[in-house]
């Protein structure tokens, strides 16, 4: 298996590696490299490219740690990202040869966090089937809460009622242009009060995203006589709209805040995309589900999708050398 070239990526491959990702058949804008590099300080990167004979055939968004290279850390999903019309055996010698690269640098181990089906264009599932043949350990699995906006399920009445709340109260829907209100009014303390952290991003690196993906990157907040009383930031793909950030004031409950806003956003928003995401409800590094929390996006239809996780040792690259018959 040596008809595959990996190389580390460096800043003269910055347009190659967009226009790769612009006609893949399994990226979205998280892989575009002005989008990977708002947090090049927080993370040594390691994205690879592979070659065949001079020409761009795959590419790892990586970052190493140690001896360990994972599938970005800053990223929600990841793998190998494809072109269009890969076939089954030239992911496996790719793969193969990806691997042995990484061994001859010292890196014992790649993490892998694999891509949910929803987010590809087409099927994507040659790395999974790779992984099991690698012997790999599955470390983790995320329980992901999704709507398929093409078969639907009734809303719960719990979830009517909060709707039912929030047409009494006169609650507004508007996709909003500034994150600032919403950020620093609702998100920010509410984090910080309820459980000692702050978002993944900041304000400022929110923006900044915004600015450069417009398009991916909205804003939509719910008011209540002019006031701000609700709202969550979206990333939105060509296949799915996902709530990266969801967040409402004390008085959510009694409004109907948050039950009125998502119903909006699955029902009209969002209802031209084939999935609603409303992301994990895992705590415990997957071996836990805040129940509350799965209970309120089971309500609107959302069912589950899991996301797996694995950790593959670099020097088993050979065990792909006599799969093909």
């Amino acid at each position: 298996m040596n008809n595959f070239t990996v190389i580390k990526y460096n800043p003269n491959y910055f347009d190659v590696w967009n226009n790769f990702i612009q006609n893949s058949k399994n990226a979205t804008f998280l892989f575009y490299r002005n989008f990977m590099e708002y947090h090049a300080d927080r993370f040594s990167d390691f994205s690879l490219m592979v070659f065949k004979k001079n020409k761009l055939v795959a590419l790892l968004p990586a970052n190493r740690n140690s001896k360990t290279v994972y599938s970005h850390q800053g990223l929600t999903y990841g793998g190998l990202i494809l072109k269009n019309d890969v076939k089954f055996n030239e992911v496996l010698e790719m793969f193969s040869s990806l691997l042995s690269f990484l061994n001859s640098e010292n890196i014992s181990h790649l993490e892998i966090k694999l891509m949910p089906a929803m987010y590809c264009n087409l099927p994507n599932d040659e790395l999974s089937y790779l992984l099991f043949l690698l012997q790999a350990e599955l470390i983790k699995k995320d329980n992901l809460s999704v709507v398929n906006q093409r078969y639907k399920l009734a809303i719960s009445n719990n979830r009517l009622e909060g709707v039912k709340r929030g047409v009494k109260h006169n609650l507004k829907v508007e996709e909003s242009k500034s994150f600032d209100e919403f950020w620093n009014t609702i998100l920010i303390p509410n984090l910080n009060k309820k459980h000692g952290v702050k978002p993944v991003h900041s304000l400022s690196e929110i923006k900044q995203l915004h600015e450069n993906f417009p398009d991916n990157i909205k804003q939509y907040n719910v008011y209540h006589e002019g006031a701000i009383v609700a709202g969550t930031t979206m990333f939105i793909t060509k296949n799915v709209a996902h709530c990266q950030y969801i967040s409402g004031n004390q008085d959510k409950n009694q409004l109907g805040s948050l039950d009125f806003l998502f119903e909006k956003l699955i029902n009209e928003f969002f209802a031209d995309k084939l999935f609603f995401d409303f992301g994990s409800s895992n705590e415990n590094h997957g071996r836990t589900i805040n129940r509350g929390l799965q209970f309120w996006k089971e309500g609107f239809g959302a069912r589950t999708v899991v996301q797996e996780f694995f950790s593959v040792k670099t020097d088993n690259y050979k065990l792909l050398n006599s799969v093909m018959k």
